[in-house]
This record gives C-alpha cells, sequence and structure tokens, in this order.
C-alpha cells in the first residue's frame, strides 16, 4: 500500500521526530490558527443546541412530548430533523468561512498560495 504513493516520501509510522520539524510558515500559521478559532466556536454552538434538548425535555416536558404528525414528538424531531439539519448548515458555514480566509490570505501576500495549487477555489 505505501508504495502507491511517489510524490511523497513514505515515512514509517513512529520514526518521526515532531520536535525537530520545521515550523510552519506564517500564512499556514494564520490559517490553522482561524481553523482552531472557527471550529471551536460551531462546536460550542452546537454543543449548546444537544445540551439544550435534555433541558427542554426536563422544563418543558408537556410541549417536548407532545405528538406531531405521525406521532413523531417534538423530541425526536429536534433531535433527528433539527440536528441534521443544523449540522449541515454548520459544515456549510465552516466551509465558506475557510475558503472566505483562504481568499484573504492569497490576496494579501498578492501570489497564490503553494499550499492549495491542486484545488481551484471559486
Amino acid at each position: 500500500m505505501a508504495a502507491e504513493f511517489t510524490e511523497y516520501e513514505y515515512v514509517a509510522a513512529g520514526t518521526v521526530d515532531v520536535s525537530q520539524l520545521e515550523p510552519l510558515d506564517k500564512e499556514t500559521t494564520r490559517i490553522m490558527r482561524d481553523e482552531m478559532s472557527t471550529g471551536s466556536k460551531l462546536t460550542i454552538f452546537y454543543y449548546v443546541f444537544i445540551f439544550m434538548i435534555p433541558i427542554l425535555n426536563w422544563h418543558a416536558s408537556g410541549f417536548m412530548f407532545s405528538r406531531m404528525w405521525g406521532g413523531m414528538t417534538y423530541t425526536w424531531f429536534v433531535t433527528g430533523i433539527v440536528a441534521m439539519a443544523m449540522a449541515f448548515i454548520i459544515a456549510y458555514v465552516h466551509t465558506s468561512l475557510y475558503e472566505k480566509r483562504l481568499h484573504k490570505y492569497q490576496g494579501s501576500t498578492g501570489t497564490p498560495s503553494t499550499h492549495s495549487e491542486g484545488r481551484n477555489i471559486g
């Protein structure tokens, strides 16, 4: 399987000392830092939503356990349908912000990034 990689030199697992790697360039460092910030905020947003469901079940049990169409309760609707829609929306927001960030950093350096050569943005 490793022989399939002709573009990169194969390095066996456990043979790289991370402390001896060269530091990342400034552009990559900024992108990674912003990615961590965006990912953390979206994760907190989703966890607040998920954590809200048992709280609503406890404090608004009359509404949350009432039946919608097909016998589905509001709890199941929020857990199954709304949570899935939120996952898609969060993924879209994350991807959109990432691509805007790439355009911003590529525009600030005036040259296309060498890290995204294989990807056509826009």
